[in-house]
């Protein structure tokens, strides 16, 4: 199906541009220097641990499942830090080798040159800046699965054999490693079926391995105790934030927008984004022009990908004022599972099916004009100069940290049959000596026991998510002096202290069993039992056991059809 020198120049790229950026990481991939990530929502440690928060059936939504059981069963054997970071590497480099292939199956003549041109797109945009510096690792993951379930669709089409199916469901389970990421692989595959029909029987195949897929967070948000619905707050919080000199429509077409002024690239800060995103969209509409004058030779698939992109574009337009904006705060706030939409910018992923054809289409009306390198050297210079600090882990904000020894000694010390642990300070962020800016508490992921997370969050003084009822009644014990009977009639086992003051009523009843520079560890005699039931432990277990099924049956398939592939090729 491809030119044989296809492939290998989009794993070159893809892997090229992937390590440029994560280069600061990959030191630590190899051990030869820290490798654990702690800054904002990513937190790895050497060992996560099965509990009914890595499940997600504790007291919060599941928002991290089934990734945090992933990272734990993996780190079981390989330091959970090497995990992530491969993680976030083969993302990068799948998300450029599938975009990339994406463009050479439906942009006529795209060859190579257009490949390469669209798989270095895919990596190198602020949607990927922005989510780096926010620490979507997971999220990265699902994104990078969007060109590769296109094309597996494709594959149905001409050969619908169960081992693409299998692949299918592989790609599936991947882009589903987070919740949002399930979403944008099921539209996906929506507009996939829609533009290129497989027939009534095989689609609905493909929508059951996605409803499968979905079982980690779909099950876990009906049996756990969280609230399914969100604060309308939220949308205003975590809504698209234009950038300097664009507004909304401008900051939706350049893929930035993410609600986290920190969070991102120092070249999107200034008037420097109004012609960054120019620049990107004078290659995009070129491809797009050059796309429509060939309109009767394309793929019925790329009229639905424009669509896809006309309307996402809209919408996330549509949701920063007005009627938008009311339909979804009245969304979140009413509707069980709909808080996924209010960090509207995750969706703009959904636009780089469209970018990466346009990208492609570009390149090959460039080279009808000048030669071939000078028109992927163009093109290369408008999509990558524009973002320069990109590189190097976002210009050195993405890097790797040591955790003092307290925390493995904390670590040791608190088993899983204790009681749960809870945290003081209660705040959900933190921001530790050793390293820059503020996380979250890599203590969930770290500890064999349950951790009680407050879950609360505030942005811009505003209360978007408040704690549960359970963490809720911890904290006002804690703040109240932190007295060791009431705690343990809550179920609370331990208490750590990290960076700050002890409770008075803690310090002077319950036992200290570490003392550390950084943390201190306080025991709690006789907690109450206070954990999931069996029932929905079990049931969570098998939703994660079938998406991990998934996954593996996927890469068997992968290997399958790729040795089936050469065999064919070679005769």
């Amino acid at each position: 199906m491809f030119p044989g020198r296809l492939l290998p120049a989009l794993c070159l790229t893809s892997v090229v541009a992937a390590v440029a950026v994560l280069a600061p990481l990959l030191p630590g991939l190899i051990g030869v220097a820290p490798g654990h990530l702690l800054y904002r929502d990513a937190v790895s440690t050497q060992r996560t641990h099965v509990t009914d928060t890595t499940l997600g059936i504790g007291d919060l939504p599941p928002r991290a499942v089934p990734q945090d059981w992933f990272v734990a069963m993996v780190s079981s054997a390989v330091d959970g830090g090497v995990v992530v970071i491969a993680a976030l590497l083969a993302a990068l480099v799948f998300a450029g080798v599938g975009f990339g292939r994406l463009a050479c199956r439906l942009v006529p003549g795209a060859g190579r040159l257009g490949g390469v041109a669209a798989a270095l797109v895919a990596i190198w945009n602020p949607y990927v800046a922005e989510r780096l510096l926010q620490g979507h690792w997971s999220l990265l993951a699902g994104y990078a699965s969007l060109g590769w379930i296109v094309v597996a669709v494709l594959d149905l089409r001409e050969r619908p054999e169960p081992v693409r199916f299998l692949q299918l469901g592989g790609l599936m389970a991947a882009a589903g490693l987070t919740p949002t990421g399930s979403v944008l692989a099921g539209v996906v595959l929506a507009v996939a079926l829609i533009g290129r029909p497989v027939g009534l029987r095989h689609s609905l195949i493909a929508v059951g391995l996605w409803i499968l897929s979905t079982l980690p967070w779909v099950v876990t948000a009906v049996i756990s105790d969280a609230t399914t619905t969100s604060a309308a707050a939220g949308v205003d919080a975590f809504g698209l934030r234009s950038e300097p000199g664009l507004g909304p429509v401008g900051t939706v077409l350049s893929l930035g927008g993410i609600w986290n002024a920190d969070a991102v690239p120092a070249s999107r800060t200034m008037w420097w984004a109004a012609i960054a995103t120019f620049c990107f969209l004078l290659v995009i509409a070129a491809g797009v022009v050059a796309l429509w004058r060939r309109r009767t030779a394309l793929d019925p698939l790329v009229p639905a990908i424009g669509v896809l992109t006309a309307a996402v574009a809209i919408l996330l337009v549509l949701t920063t004022f007005g009627p938008g904006r009311w339909l979804l705060e009245f969304a979140v706030e009413h509707i069980a599972g709909a808080g996924l939409l209010r960090d509207t910018q995750k969706f703009s992923a959904l636009l780089v099916p469209g970018v990466a054809l346009a990208v492609a289409g570009a390149v090959t009306a460039a080279r009808r004009r000048v030669p071939s390198g000078f028109a992927l050297a163009g093109v290369v210079l408008l999509v990558v100069a524009p973002l320069p600090d990109l590189a190097w882990g976002v210009g050195g904000s993405v890097r790797t940290v040591s955790y003092p020894d307290d925390w493995a000694a904390v670590a040791d010390i608190v088993p899983a049959d204790r009681g749960s642990v809870a945290l003081w300070p209660t705040d959900t962020l933190r921001h530790y000596r050793f390293a820059d800016g503020v996380s979250l508490d890599p203590a969930a992921r770290m500890l064999r026991a349950p951790v009680i997370e407050s879950g609360a969050l505030t942005v811009d003084g505003e209360i978007v998510d408040p704690p549960s009822d359970h963490a809720a009644a911890v904290a006002s014990v804690l703040e109240s002096g932190g007295a060791p009977a009431e705690l343990a009639a809550l179920g609370v086992g331990w208490v750590l202290v990290e960076n700050d003051s002890t409770p008075a009523l803690l310090a002077a009843d319950a036992r200290l069993a570490h003392d550390g520079d950084d943390l201190r560890l306080y025991q709690v005699d006789e907690p109450a039992e206070r954990v999931a039931g069996v029932a929905d432990r079990a049931l969570a277990i098998v939703a994660h056991l079938v998406w991990a099924a998934m996954l593996l049956a996927g890469i068997v398939g992968a290997v399958v059809a790729s040795v089936r592939e050469r065999r064919r090729t070679s005769r």
